[in-house]
């Protein structure tokens, strides 16, 4: 409890650059203003990465009645999504990554901070498939919106999306960047200079949302 406490004051008196962004989020607007409100029809591909419950495909389908590939890895987390799901046709589910290449990987587990790059005892092994191979063979041609919210994974995809071309696929992106090492905030400003190539920034709340459109 007194940690608790503790840390609440930090907040208050001492706050972050992280806690300045998510109150200036939250002040205008948050989630509901800017997580629902795109230029989508019943026609429209949607990628999500890092899908966890389901939710926010959940809303987006409601809204729009588009065709959605959803990616969520973890073992658990993709069964409750397929099954949330299954009546569903346009609404696809996939129990893995997608990155710069075939591989496995260590997750470490913790609900929705479930990620790569933190360190615990509780892990599973997931999948990467090549992100330019699962384009190809899907014959992705346009993505109307791309959401990314998966816990430091972000920069590899990124990177791989910009390194193929494929970002000029890419109609909107809406990303999370996650602060997972000292080099993070270096890494996400590269990665939103290069993105500045063929994308508008809309917003961005550091280490909270940033919104990108196609040029």
């Amino acid at each position: 409890m007194l940690n608790k406490i503790i840390s609440k004051l930090k907040k208050i008196f001492f706050p972050s650059a992280f806690d300045k962004a998510y109150d200036k989020w939250q002040n205008n607007g948050g989630d509901e203003r800017y997580r629902y409100d795109f230029d989508l029809s019943n026609n429209s591909i949607v990628l999500d990465f890092g899908g966890y419950k389901g939710q926010w495909a959940s809303d987006i389908y409601s809204k729009y009645n588009c065709k959605i590939i959803v990616f969520e890895p973890v073992q658990e987390f993709y069964l409750n999504i397929k099954k949330r799901f299954k009546s569903n046709k346009n609404i696809r589910v996939n129990c893995f990554a997608l990155g710069k290449n075939n591989r496995d990987e260590k997750i470490y587990l913790n609900d929705d901070g479930s990620s790569l790059y933190v360190d615990s005892d509780n892990f599973e092994l997931i999948k990467y498939k090549e992100l330019l191979s699962f384009f190809e063979v899907n014959k992705i041609l346009i993505v109307d919106l791309m959401k990314i919210n998966i816990e430091g994974g972000e920069y590899e995809l990124l990177e791989t999306l910009i390194n193929t071309n494929i970002i000029s696929k890419i109609k909107h992106i809406q990303v999370q960047f996650h602060n997972i090492n000292k080099f993070s905030k270096q890494e996400m400003n590269l990665i939103s200079n290069k993105l500045k190539k063929s994308h508008n920034l809309n917003f961005d709340f550091e280490f909270i949302w940033q919104d990108w459109t196609l040029k």
